[in-house]
């Protein structure tokens, strides 16, 4: 047996071992039956409705996707931050929709939106990717690109046509908002107003994956 084929069997074990460890994190269904019992599965049921789960448990817009896509964007959903007067942000926008990913749009207009942010995220600039909990602040396509790639989701497009992308909502909701004294501002990440952000995100080693 040559070295490769060993090699590709050892990798395929540990795969397996990895996946079987991994347990309900891998599963992207939780099915409640009539009895109330709770089941795990890689496969939508036909029979009953089914909540999508992140890794962490919590739900995330994953349905009618393909398989492979689902599962990434369940281990590494990805979450956009925009305004509505950031040019950056729609050449953001148009780049995540042109590839194809799935993802959930916050937008930031209100003061109590911006304090949210600076204490969610720990950034006063817009447009914010989270691609599971790497954080890119400012769009760079390359470093987008470069992170999304290392997170799985494929180059190319593979939403199915039926796929609606869900609307932006704001980050927070209008009747949980407290009144703010004073109104607050944003950056965006455009060369005449910005400065670089003191801590930029550094683009993704070669070889680098999740």
């Amino acid at each position: 047996m040559s070295r490769y084929v060993q090699s590709s069997s050892l990798l395929a074990s540990l795969v397996g071992l990895t996946l079987l460890s991994a347990g309900p994190a891998w599963a992207l269904y939780k099915v409640v039956g009539p009895d109330g019992r709770v089941t795990y599965t890689d496969r939508p049921p036909a029979d009953r409705p089914a909540a999508t789960l992140k890794t962490n448990g919590t739900v995330v817009q994953a349905t009618g996707l393909p398989f492979e896509l689902q599962r990434v964007a369940s281990q590494y959903p990805v979450t956009f931050y925009s305004s509505s007067k950031c040019p950056p942000c729609d050449s953001a926008r148009q780049m995540l929709q042109g590839r194809g990913i799935p993802y959930t749009e916050k937008t930031v207009e209100t003061s109590e939106d911006i304090l949210t942010l600076q204490k969610q995220e720990g950034v006063q600039q817009l447009p914010v990717l989270k691609v599971g909990s790497k954080q890119l602040v400012g769009f760079t396509q390359a470093d987008w690109s470069g992170y999304l790639d290392a997170a799985g989701y494929p180059a190319k497009s593979a939403l199915p046509n039926t796929y609606k992308q869900p609307a932006a909502t704001p980050l927070v909701p209008p009747e949980v908002r407290a009144p703010v004294p004073e109104p607050l501002r944003l950056q965006t990440d455009t060369p005449s107003n910005v400065s670089p952000s003191p801590n930029p995100t550094p683009p993704p080693p070669p070889g680098f994956k999740f």
